[in-house]
């Protein structure tokens, strides 16, 4: 079983809160957990200390069981010094796919060779 440290929706149409929980990664987003460690509140001010409340001592219990933190609790960890959060950087991932590089590929030969035959 892996397990996940991430965010469970919680809160009305338009007023999201959050728990800070440990599950199971298969579980459904909202669904069963194993373990409810913290709040998060995103409509209160980013410098409010209240937007993020966790208990430190279970989340280094459960890192220590080899839970990954979903980027966003990564993000609240590493603001308290318990994990290692870098913002990622894919450049590929805006390159267009095999088909269209095909495409764009046939298009570029198409308007060469039509530029290397004489206009008569």
């Amino acid at each position: 079983m892996s397990l996940k440290l991430r965010l469970a929706r919680r809160g009305t149409k338009k007023r999201p809160y959050y728990h800070i929980v440990a599950a199971d990664s298969h579980a459904a987003r909202d669904g069963r957990y194993i373990e409810k460690l913290g709040v998060f509140d995103p409509l209160m001010g980013k410098t409010d200390e209240k937007r993020v409340q966790f208990d430190a001592e279970r989340v280094k219990y459960w890192l220590s069981k080899g839970a990954q933190p979903s980027d966003r609790v990564a993000r609240f960890l590493t603001a308290q010094g318990l994990a290692n959060w870098k913002h990622g950087n894919n450049p590929e991932k805006a390159q267009p796919k095999a088909k269209a590089q095909e495409r764009a590929k046939e298009k570029a030969d198409k308007a060469a060779a039509a530029a290397e035959t004489p206009a008569a």
